[in-house]
């Protein structure tokens, strides 16, 4: 019998250089670590959250099945922030690529290394509306339905923009 496939949820962002493109990559690694197809969200634009001393950021949200644990997971992620240069100088600063677990399945988990659902998942706009445009009747563990948290979500500035370059089809 096979390991189990659990669905995942990644947040993608970028700030620094060329932004979708960077997305464009993080999305063709983590085909390299799906079971299946990823599906990938419109990609949007917002203001960046704490420092305001830096650019814009473009956002998406990913979804896929995998057989990789979350800390296995962390660390194939980490690796694809690091491959696009990613450099932690201060928190919520600029970078090239970013790569949160939003969700793993259905499950809980707060330890040193990884906190799921994200920590910062319900309050967050940009990561809150990707979701819904993959799966509007989501359920968050710990915090309810999806569409309830869009509800009470603090507004944000979120500009949908199109993928660069040639589109990619709405799964990869």
């Amino acid at each position: 019998m096979g390991a189990a496939l659990i669905p995942i949820w990644i947040g993608l962002g970028s700030n620094q250089g060329d932004s979708p493109a960077h997305l464009q990559s993080a999305l063709a690694g983590l085909a390299g670590l799906a079971v299946g197809r990823v599906a990938r969200s419109p990609l949007y634009r917002s203001a960046p959250v704490g420092p305001q001393d830096q650019a814009d950021f473009f956002n998406a949200v990913a979804r896929f099945d995998t057989v990789l644990s979350p800390h296995a997971l962390l660390d194939r992620l980490q690796s694809l922030e690091q491959a696009r240069g990613r450099v932690r100088a201060r928190r919520w600063g600029p970078r090239t690529l970013d790569l949160d677990i939003l969700l793993y399945g259905m499950q809980r988990l707060d330890d040193v290394r990884l906190k799921i659902p994200h920590p910062e998942l319900s309050r967050r706009l940009f990561v809150l509306r990707p979701m819904a445009d993959l799966d509007p009747l989501l359920r968050i563990p710990g915090h309810g339905m999806l569409a309830d948290l869009l509800t009470v979500c603090p507004p944000l500035r979120l500009d949908p923009v199109p993928w660069s370059g040639a589109e990619p089809p709405p799964h990869i």
